[in-house]
């Protein structure tokens, strides 16, 4: 049985030429706590090789308030401690705007990064993606904003999220006439959620070269804490390698989706100190193929063809 290749603790960006850790942290429930709580939270990702900050701007809604909460958070961190900027990549989504939901017009993405930029104090946002298609958009628009913002240095890579493979096609289609390529992708990927693996998303990642962000790659929680027998029967799987390589199941699922060739990246959404600093285990783990597939098929809850 031949070992996969483990990934390198830092990679770029898809076309972006943007170097980034491997693994990333993010912030959606990092909100409503104070600044030296939330300094040493981006302190202990730092310290644990993690340089790619995920955020967003609707990060601390609750339904009725808290709309940037996060970004405003971070931004007093990074007031707190101007040095920590430099040390940093940082990418922050736009384009849900409770109750519409959505929209990605030009107009209202401007208004919206111009938000995200004076929330967080920062000059430019590495790397501003879309956080969900807003399908009245027309690709072209959307095109016209990045390469906008790109030219205005306000961006310096973008992205979407939460995008079918043939939206993102659309938008790549787009995207050459405007002067900036797409670079990013961010949909849901864990051992229990497939979606990218099985429906061409990763696939298309690697054909036109873009870093998938992958959020939620615990699948909620229910990795580290399983409730049903699919979750148990993933968790099985993945402490088959975690046991015997001495490593923690939550480290062991990361390094599972960064196996994949298309070099997931995935969210660390911990806003614990011990449990951020974990994860960097995940560059310890060594699969074989036999084992990676071993946890697909208990995913899959079924024998592969």
């Amino acid at each position: 049985m031949s070992d996969l290749a483990p990934p390198n603790p830092t990679r770029v960006l898809g076309k972006s030429g943007i170097v980034a850790s491997s693994m990333a942290w993010g912030m959606w429930r990092f909100a409503g706590r104070s600044i030296a709580e939330g300094r040493e939270l981006v302190e202990a990702a730092l310290e644990s090789g993690i340089t790619l900050f995920d955020t967003a701007d609707i990060y601390g809604f609750d339904g009725s308030g808290g709309f940037g909460d996060a970004e405003a958070l971070f931004g007093r961190v990074l007031k707190e401690a101007p040095g920590l900027r430099d040390k940093m990549v940082i990418a922050s989504k736009g384009g849900i705007m409770p109750p519409l939901p959505y929209d990605s017009s030009p107009g209202y993405l401007e208004s919206a990064l111009e938000a995200s930029l004076r929330r967080m104090g920062v000059g430019r946002i590495d790397v501003y993606q879309i956080h969900r298609p807003d399908i009245l958009t027309h690709p072209h628009d959307i095109a016209k904003f990045a390469e906008k913002a790109f030219v205005q240095g306000k961006i310096g890579a973008f992205g979407v999220s939460n995008f079918t493979v043939a939206q993102t096609e659309a938008l790549i289609a787009a995207m050459p006439a405007h002067g900036i390529p797409l670079s990013t992708i961010q949909p849901e990927l864990s051992p229990l959620c497939l979606d990218p693996v099985m429906d061409g998303t990763l696939d298309m990642a690697i054909r036109h070269d873009l870093a998938a962000l992958a959020w939620s790659p615990l699948g909620g929680g229910r990795i580290a804490a399983p409730e049903d027998n699919r979750a148990r029967a993933v968790a099985t799987a993945l402490d088959a390698v975690a046991d015997v390589q001495g490593i923690s199941r939550t480290a062991t699922a990361y390094s599972w989706i960064m196996a994949h060739p298309a070099r997931p990246i995935p969210i660390v959404g911990s806003q614990h100190i011990d449990r951020i600093r974990e994860a960097a285990d995940a560059y310890k783990v060594k699969w074989t193929r036999e084992t990676w597939y071993e946890v697909l098929v208990a995913a899959r809850g079924e024998r592969l063809p």
